[in-house]
Parts: structure tokens; C-alpha cells; sequence
């Protein structure tokens, strides 16, 4: 198992992302499967549902190679199942060519839904919403005694570290010990403040180092604020919040409490910062709204963030020749005047958008988003002619 520090410093799947982006041109199976279940029914569900999509694929096909490629996610999907692999995994991506050289199982720590697909590129979408939604995050359970770290990613929950100080206890006497019991307390004191100060400092050193984007603590409030107090203000401005902890609780526990926290706040943020993208196209700003703007956007590599409600259905097109993609299936191409074959233009967005280095934010629901097309884009730069 990878330890803390070694967990926070690796890549993690964003840059794995960024690479199956700029991945097409040949067959490619995609298989999201949800490895999170409360019974072996619900394992016996997904396995059923790999097997009849699986026949259904090689129904379809006489490829050679893309039946190698079902054979193979068979087997590493069966593996999975089994949980011979990632045992602790609430979700697995599955990518399988043969023509691009693609043999690829990443764990996930949400839970994804079913689905098989077979395209000319990765479907990413699903990862992309898991990484959007799973910022590198630091739990950090605090008391007076001791300190536990809980580095949290789109992977999972990884290996805790505890930190522990020598505090003595405390004693209570009265009457003539009343003195020496209050300069004793006094020392305790200095100790305590030495514990917190060297647990902010750890927490400091992480966050710096490994580009810890969300600090969640844990514990009574009255020793979550000492040691918050000792945090340089770039740090404490990472804090999400407080949840509630206790030191016999299971890091897995502290670490649900910390999602459910992370998600309420990015919820809150991402509807803000929507509602500023929307007014900034609005201005004819660094921003665009709705589905031709943004695909001239995308087309010109100007995206910097897409915001894209995760149920739209959009269809439109793309060329076979210069890979343009059009807001209505059948139109020809605008550029190269070739015919476009239909796709779905929320993946197709995410993928472009992902290739050409930009961010992806999926929203569940934006009432005034959706009513504007269901997709918005922060651009690098204005489009003079729009």
C-alpha cells in the first residue's frame, strides 16, 4: 500500500486522463462498472450485466482484434468482480484497442453506473465527473494528544498516518497543592500548544508539497481551532470546513463525513461560478453559453473550464476528415464540407476539451444552464468574432 506522502505525491488518474484524451482513430472498448455493493446480489447484477453486453459486442463484430479486446475486458471485468483487483474500489474504468496499444483498469473511489461502449476514441466522461468531484483532499483528526491524516483523491481513502505527542495528564488536587497544581497546569499547556503547533506544520508541509487542494478537519472544536490557529493563512485558506470525529472512530467514517462536506461546498461553488460564466458571455467576456458557441470555442482550443450538465443528450456531428464537430447530426461539415456522422456531443466536448489541456466541471442540475443549452465554457481568451 502506498503510503501517505507517496499517495499524494503520485499523478493519481488526471494525468492518465489527459493521455486517454488524446487517444481515437481505431475501435475502443470503454466499461464503467460499479464494484460498490452491500450483497452478492447486486454482484451477481453486474456481472450479468457484463456478460449479456459482452455477447451483444461480439454479436456485433467479426474483428479480430476487437474480439480480443472483449476477451480481455472479460477476463480483467471477472477479475474485478471477484475483487481479486482493487478490493477497496467503489468503481473500475476498463479501456481496451488493440490498434492504439490499450490495456487499461483504473480504480475509482465513487461508484460508477454500468455501461459498455464501443467507439472510435475512450468514453471519459465518467472519470472526468469522478476527478472534477474529488479534489485532493486532507483529512486531518485533531485532539490534544494526537493527530490523524487522511489523504483523500478520486482514487480513495489512502494510508493514515498518525502523529502522536507526549502529553501528561492531567491531575486535579485542591486545598494547599492548589499553587503547584496551577503552575503544573501551565506547563501542560505549553506542551499542548507545542502538539498542535507541530500538527499544523506536518498539515502545512503536505499541503505545499503535494498540492493538497481541501483541508477537512475533524474533532472537537475547541482543538480543531487551536491547531487551525497555527496554519499560515495561503493554508487555512484551504480549510472546507469541520466535521464531527472522535479518536476510536474508523478512518472510512471520517472519510464519508468529509465527502459529504466537500460536496455540499462544490455544489454551492460550482452554481456560483456558472451563474458568473453565464454573465460574463453575457458581456461578450472570456466566456461563452450554449452549444454553438462553445463548439466554436472548443473548435478553436480557446476552453479553459467546460460546464456541461451531466444528462445532456444532445446529439450533433463530427467529420470523418478534419474532426469538426456541428450542432446538428447530418450537417455537413462547416470547415471541409465532408459528411458528419452523428455523436453525442457531451462526450465528444469533454474529449476535445480534455485534449487540448482544459478543465471539465460536470453539473447535476442548473436550472438556468440547462435552459441556455446545457453547456457554458471560461475561454483562455475572447472570441473576437462570434
Amino acid at each position: 500500500m502506498l503510503t501517505a506522502v507517496e499517495r499524494l505525491a503520485a499523478p493519481g488518474l488526471r494525468q492518465r486522463l489527459l493521455e486517454l484524451a488524446r487517444l481515437g482513430g481505431a475501435p475502443t472498448v470503454t466499461v464503467y462498472l460499479n464494484t460498490h455493493w452491500s450483497d452478492e446480489h447486486q454482484r451477481d447484477r453486474v456481472r450479468a450485466f457484463l456478460k449479456q453486453e459482452l455477447r451483444r459486442a461480439r454479436a456485433a463484430t467479426r474483428d479480430a482484434g476487437l474480439l480480443d479486446d472483449l476477451a480481455w475486458i472479460e477476463a480483467e471485468g471477472e477479475r474485478v468482480i471477484r475483487q481479486s483487483r482493487f478490493p477497496d474500489a467503489h468503481g473500475v474504468a476498463l479501456f481496451a484497442s488493440t490498434p492504439l496499444h490499450l490495456r487499461e483498469v483504473l480504480p475509482a473511489g465513487v461508484s460508477f453506473e454500468d455501461a459498455l461502449s464501443i467507439g472510435e476514441r475512450p468514453v471519459l466522461t465518467p472519470l472526468t465527473e469522478v476527478l472534477a468531484d474529488s479534489p485532493a483532499t486532507l483529512v486531518v483528526f485533531v485532539d490534544g494528544t494526537s493527530a490523524r491524516l487522511i489523504p483523500l483523491d478520486a482514487i480513495g481513502r489512502g494510508e493514515e498516518v498518525t502523529l502522536e505527542h507526549a502529553v501528561e495528564r492531567r491531575h486535579r488536587r485542591g486545598g494547599w497543592a492548589l499553587l503547584a497544581q496551577s503552575r503544573y497546569h501551565r506547563q501542560i499547556e505549553q506542551q499542548r500548544a507545542r502538539h498542535f503547533q507541530a500538527v499544523a506544520a506536518a498539515v502545512t508541509a503536505l499541503v505545499r508539497e503535494h498540492a493538497i487542494e481541501r483541508i477537512v478537519f475533524a474533532g472537537e472544536s475547541r482543538a480543531v481551532g487551536l491547531c487551525r490557529a497555527h496554519l499560515p493563512a495561503p493554508i487555512a485558506a484551504r480549510v472546507a470546513g469541520t466535521i464531527h470525529g472522535a479518536r476510536h472512530e474508523p478512518g472510512a467514517v471520517l472519510t464519508e463525513r468529509a465527502r459529504a462536506l466537500r460536496a455540499d461546498l462544490d455544489r454551492a461553488e460550482d452554481a456560483r461560478i456558472v451563474e458568473a460564466v453565464i454573465t460574463e458571455a453575457a458581456k461578450n467576456g472570456r466566456a461563452v453559453v450554449g452549444v454553438r458557441p462553445t463548439l466554436e470555442a472548443v473548435g478553436r482550443g480557446a476552453v479553459q473550464r467546460l460546464y456541461l450538465l451531466k444528462d445532456l443528450a444532445h446529439v450533433g456531428g463530427a467529420c470523418g476528415a478534419c474532426a469538426t464537430l456541428v450542432a446538428e447530426p447530418g450537417a455537413p461539415c462547416p470547415r471541409c464540407g465532408e459528411a458528419t456522422r452523428p455523436v453525442g456531443l457531451g462526450d465528444a466536448l469533454v474529449e476535445r476539451v480534455l485534449a487540448a489541456g482544459g478543465d471539465v466541471q460536470l453539473m447535476p442540475l442548473h436550472a438556468e444552464l440547462e435552459s441556455l443549452g446545457g453547456v457554458a465554457a471560461r475561454l483562455r481568451y475572447p472570441l473576437t468574432s462570434r
